[in-house]
């Protein structure tokens, strides 16, 4: 998966759109028992990440693949009004 678009959505979530039109939610909070994800918890912190395309990185040094966000984010429908 090639990430199109990245955005903090709540607290410790994030929003995701795939390049092939997929779009979910990739909770963060389960990896909080690892002591890297940690800064993450502040706002300030989280809503500094970067769409490297195949991974979402933060200034703090936190990163993930998008095989990862694949794997264990809930896709969402498109809502249309």
């Amino acid at each position: 998966m090639k990430i199109q678009t990245v955005k903090p959505f709540t607290p410790l979530k994030l929003h995701i759109i795939a390049e092939d039109g997929r779009q979910g939610i990739f909770d963060l909070t389960p990896y909080l028992k690892y002591e890297v994800f940690v800064p993450l918890q502040n706002p300030q912190t989280f809503a500094q990440i970067t769409n490297g395309g195949y991974f979402v990185e933060w200034e703090c040094g936190v990163d993930l693949s998008a095989d990862t966000i694949e794997a264990h984010w809930e896709i969402k429908k498109p809502h249309f009004n």
